[in-house]
């Protein structure tokens, strides 16, 4: 098998590379370096965190340049494995290229070559270039010719790129002045039927064929030495990755809003946060055989972050939104970090950033969804790349929204806020000592919140998350409302507007959602929960906790400005100014507010929002009734040595309570447990929710927890108010369960009729 050639050809350039496939199918290990004469030891690789990328599959650590070989093969193998499949065992010689059309114009000559592959078929395929009329050697721009990218082609070759636009379009979407190009992938497919390589990774491969064109001496292309740049948007984006990985030839790239899994990790996407779950790429981009791990997304041995690792050390820039429902900026953020110490361990460590800006996926106004502020952006990542123009390192900041600084947390509290409040003396079971400790560790409610008590709703353009998205799935004989409550919060009401008498309302409490918040995103099937709802009768109120949705940017600065709480204490506190909003009114409305029965106010949370429906019930009495869906796995026991990611979870990673920082390692010390939350519930209605399958939870604790809190229903006299739901199932809120909630919702409202009369 042939590596890639490093040598220079006697013009100065690289020598030709035949290798796609040897950076694609498998290496020969022995031709690497070893860590170590040892027999692989077999690891149980269920992990929430990624896997480390400097971390054999058998455990052992790369410590030093001269390591790091042997671990990218096994990265590259893994990609292979469970993304794209494996590639032809040869790269095919060009047989000829023909000019098939030239225009020129006084800035440029455009050329439309097809390239015949020395193929069982010779199989060809079409690629224009865009060839400025100035004076080279031209760094090269590959990208594939979609509408919304062809202004980047255009600005590029007004910089001075030699521009190639080759076959990547997707098989579901087709360019007019391209004909073919979305389906000639399936030519190369049937050309070579015992690779196993897939559409996305097919259409990269063709990128690095056109390459292999350009950078031969005998074609006579002026080009720079070593700077060939790619980029594409979305799903393009997403082959703008995995064509750098597999072609060292490419030496920087830009990933315009990349997705599931390009830039952000299944870990941290999937249905846990509305976002993209493997089940959810259509046709043939990736495997099939990726969909089966909807549902246990941790039992990957490798993530989308090992596109990064491929990458390293070339130029990579991933240019995401705020508010990009595709592309959760924690998750990008949890990839970047995994992904910067391979970069670290090479020396290189600027040149991996990840560049956020406003907006959300589709950032421009149709038809450019691109704009030309963020073309410039990019292409001035390419000329920092290439040291070329006025582009510098400091236009690139390294700049991080989800990153806590728990030791500076710490050291800006008291010696008292820092103590356990757990004493000697304590009555773990008296209510007014639970309430306590859970107090203590959801911090200390501030004496002036920023805003509390103002409320403003929002215009559509001061909305990161356009309200007119809320309605996509929206159902006959529902409405939906803007509203604002305390602290300028900006919500929805959803209702049914044929319903006059008093309707029962429920508060929803979305998941870690952090593009969409209250959204529903990936994963609807025929409706959201909310429309669901509100079709029925109920009157239901959505609204963005605090770091998500429109509120992501509260986040970052949250405990420079309020040191001594925490973000799961404000929102917890937000829940009980919603239940202030429908209870007294405290709130301003943009119409007339759908009658309300204020005794029957409950919550509904799925996943973060499970959790902070359960403390905000227990800590509000008038709210009637909770259910939490996959909501929480019980603390004292979600120790680092769980699948779960342990408590670390909320003190670090999500940063919602800092003070359980203070117990990790030590979590049989915390003060209170799930079972004290859910004892302050009782006796009222609460259905918990809690899949066998759920990668967030041990399902054993969560079912023991829960027997434990039945003793306070017993003493209450409601024993079969609490309901616990045990599916055969992973961790979702889809159609079925939203049928198990109304079921369960109109049951508890209909006995709680029943008592009144």
């Amino acid at each position: 098998m042939k590596m890639y050639n490093v040598a220079k050809s006697k013009f100065g350039k690289p020598a030709p590379n035949r290798s796609f496939v040897a950076v694609c199918s498998i290496c020969v290990l022995a031709a690497l370096p070893t860590l170590a004469d040892e027999t692989p030891k077999p690891q149980n690789l269920a992990r929430a965190d990624l896997p480390p990328l400097l971390e054999m599959l058998d455990g052992r650590r790369v410590r030093d340049k001269s390591q790091w070989p042997a671990r990218r093969n096994e990265i590259k193998e893994l990609m292979c494995d469970y993304f794209v499949g494996h590639f032809p065992d040869t790269v095919p010689a060009i047989l000829s290229a023909e000019v098939r059309d030239r225009q020129e114009s006084d800035e440029s000559l455009r050329l439309r070559i097809q390239l015949t592959l020395d193929t069982k078929n010779k199989a060809s395929f079409e690629i224009h270039l865009w060839i400025p009329k100035r004076y080279g050697p031209f760094p090269i721009l590959l990208t594939q010719p979609r509408y919304y990218q062809m202004g980047w082609a255009e600005m590029a070759v007004r910089r001075g790129y030699l521009v190639c636009l080759y076959p990547g379009v997707d098989s579901h979407q087709q360019e007019e002045n391209y004909p073919g190009y979305e389906s000639v992938w399936e030519v190369f497919r049937e050309e070579y039927p015992s690779a196993t390589w897939t559409e996305i990774s097919i259409k990269a491969w063709l990128g690095s064929r056109a390459l292999d064109y350009l950078l031969d001496p005998k074609y006579g292309y002026n080009v720079a030495d070593g700077q060939v740049a790619i980029i594409g948007f979305s799903r393009y984006a997403k082959q703008s990755l995995i064509a750098a990985a597999f072609d060292q030839r490419i030496t920087s790239v830009v990933a315009r809003s990349a997705g599931s899994p390009g830039a952000s990790p299944y870990r941290f996407t999937s249905r846990n946060t509305f976002a993209e779950a493997p089940e959810d790429f259509p046709g043939d981009w990736f495997l099939p055989s990726l969909r089966s791990y909807t549902g246990r997304e941790h039992e990957l041995p490798i993530d989308a972050h090992g596109w990064l690792a491929l990458v390293a050390p070339r130029h990579c820039l991933i240019h995401t939104a705020h508010h990009d429902d595709g592309e959760p900026t924690f998750a990008v953020e949890r990839a970047y970090l995994e992904g910067r110490t391979v970069y670290q361990l090479l020396g290189h460590p600027q040149r991996l950033r990840v560049d956020y800006r406003p907006g959300g996926h589709e950032s421009g106004p149709e038809p450019d969804l691109v704009t030309d502020v963020h073309r410039r952006r990019n292409l001035d990542w390419f000329d920092l790349s290439f040291d070329r123009g006025t582009a510098r390192q400091s236009d690139f900041p390294q700049v991080l929204l989800h990153q806590f600084d728990w030791d500076a947390w710490k050291g800006r509290q008291t010696a008292e806020e820092l103590k356990n409040p757990i004493q000697k003396n304590a009555s773990p079971n008296v209510e007014v000592d639970r309430r306590a400790r859970i107090e203590w560790a959801l911090g200390k409610v501030p004496q002036h919140i920023e805003g509390d008590g103002q409320y403003h709703i929002r215009a559509a353009n001061e909305l990161g998350v356009p309200d007119s998205s809320r309605d996509r799935w929206a159902l006959l004989n529902t409405a939906r409302m803007p509203i604002s409550f305390s602290g300028k919060i900006h919500g929805n009401l959803y209702y049914n507007p044929t319903i006059r008498k008093p309707a029962p309302a429920v508060i929803w409490l979305h998941p870690y959602n952090y593009p969409n918040g209250s959204n529903e995103g990936y994963g609807v099937q025929g409706a959201t929960i909310y429309h669901r709802l509100a079709e029925k009768g109920f009157v239901v109120l959505t609204y963005d906790q605090c770091g998500f949705g429109d509120r992501l940017l509260e986040g970052p600065d949250f405990y420079n400005q309020y040191p001594s709480w925490s973000r799961l204490g404000r929102m917890v506190y937000d829940v009980r100014a919603a239940v202030d909003f429908l209870v007294d009114g405290k709130g301003q409305t943009e119409g007339q507010m759908p009658k309300i029965d204020k005794d029957q106010i409950h919550v509904l949370g799925y996943s973060l929002g499970g959790m902070v429906g359960l403390y905000a019930t227990a800590l509000d009495e008038r709210i009637a009734g909770a259910a939490s869906f996959c909501g929480f796995t019980p603390l004292r026991t979600d120790t680092d040595a769980k699948p779960t990611g342990g408590i670390r979870r909320l003190w670090q990673w999500h940063a919602l309570q800092p003070k359980l920082g203070l117990l990790h390692g030590r979590e049989a010390a915390i003060p209170y447990d799930f079972d004290d939350v859910l004892a302050l519930i009782a006796p009222r209605p609460c259905l918990i929710y809690s899949p066998q399958r759920d990668r967030d939870a041990d399902f054993d604790d969560v079912v023991a927890c829960v027997d434990r809190a039945r003793a306070a229903w017993k003493a209450g006299g409601q024993p079969d108010a609490l309901t616990h739901l045990t599916p055969n199932d992973t961790n979702r809120l889809q159609e079925s369960e939203h049928g198990v909630y109304l079921a369960w919702l109109e049951q508890v409202i209909s006995l709680n009729a029943s008592n009144k009369q």
